[in-house]
């Protein structure tokens, strides 16, 4: 299992650097890391998440950002692979405060990037909260 800094990666966060991250790298990434990057980046926006939540969501996006990280984002078919596993950690993390509008909102943007088709990746990651 991965041992993330949160701290460090959540000081490499910004919203900006991340949606710049996913308009140029989201069909290199993937519609399962996508998406879970999406269902991290709306649970941050909610009011009610506690701030331990969020700066856990704050490193594994930051951690996403990061070009250089346990594995560069760079290498073909295994650059996200690191970046894959602090998301879904940060994920079961903070999975409690991942309701119907957050799912809702991250599919529509993904919907939006990748087209309306079904996706078995997603509805297994839904299947999981």
């Amino acid at each position: 299992m991965m041992n993330v800094n949160w701290e460090k990666y959540s000081k490499l966060y910004s919203e900006g650097a991340l949606l710049d991250k996913l308009k140029k790298y989201a069909a290199q990434a993937g519609k399962k890391l996508v998406y879970l990057v999406l269902l991290l980046y709306h649970t941050l926006q909610k009011d009610n998440v506690p701030f331990k939540a969020k700066a856990i969501i704050l490193g594994a996006l930051g951690y996403f950002i990061t070009p250089l990280d346990v594995i560069a984002d760079f290498i073909p078919g295994v650059g996200y692979t690191d970046d894959l596993g602090a998301l879904m950690m940060a994920l079961a993390a903070v999975s409690m405060y991942i309701d119907g509008d957050v799912k809702r909102k991250s599919k529509e943007k993904l919907e939006s990037w990748f087209g309306r088709q079904a996706d078995d990746e997603v509805s297994e990651i839904d299947s999981k909260l």
